[in-house]
């Protein structure tokens, strides 16, 4: 079964209870994710396989570590999670960024893609699937789905705030995929929204409703 990592860094916390107040606008709600989720990427990415080279230090020769493992794909999941991405590249600069848009069919509820570019070597990548908030699970779910079906299997779901039935969704759908959250809340209200949660993160961080 997949782990489950909830970030209790104060920092993380600290920038998370800000964007939850209402109050606060899209500029800095847009400025706190991607500080954000840079902040969660040094931990999401603490497993990365590492090499020892060989280098030359202005004093001596000396043995170090680099990364050696697969490379890096970030695939938002449109919209809301290309409020992620930079903060992300700002760590890991040589990562492709794919995208991966769905929407859900008003007659069978179900999700569908309607829109799927990914990296063309992203079979051989380690891909961090992003998504602002997991509430139902049903478009992150979805979305893991599509990608498995172009050959990708070394995924992570990484979310800033998930409700118990999103997490539940995803890890039983896909339970090698680890889900990485900066905050996991209470329930589901009757709307499908996250309980305390932030409202609608692309609305906020785009300035639609």
């Amino acid at each position: 079964m997949s782990k489950v990592v909830i970030f209790d860094h104060p920092l993380i916390q600290h920038k998370l209870s800000i964007m939850r107040d209402k109050k606060t606008g899209c500029k800095d709600f847009r400025e706190l994710l991607d500080e954000i989720a840079m902040l969660m990427v040094y931990e999401v990415t603490r497993d990365l396989q590492t090499e020892e080279v060989e280098v030359e230090t202005p004093i001596c020769t000396t043995k170090t570590k680099m990364l050696a493992g697969k490379p890096i794909g970030i695939i938002p999941i449109l919209r809301a999670g290309l409020g992620m991405v930079d903060g992300i590249l700002s760590l890991i600069p040589n990562a492709k960024v794919g995208h991966i848009g769905l929407y859900r069919d008003p007659e069978t509820l179900n999700p569908v893609e309607y829109y799927c570019k990914l990296p063309e070597d992203a079979e051989h990548r380690e891909l961090i699937v992003l998504d602002p908030m997991l509430a139902t699970g049903g478009s992150a779910s979805a979305a893991i789905t599509f990608i498995k079906q172009r050959g990708c299997n070394n995924i992570r779901l990484v979310n800033l705030i998930a409700a118990p039935e999103g997490i539940e969704r995803v890890r039983a759908e896909h339970p090698d995929v680890d889900i990485y959250v900066a905050a996991l809340d209470e329930k589901l209200n009757e709307h499908g929204y996250i309980v305390p949660g932030l409202g609608d993160a692309g609305d906020r961080l785009f300035g639609t409703k």
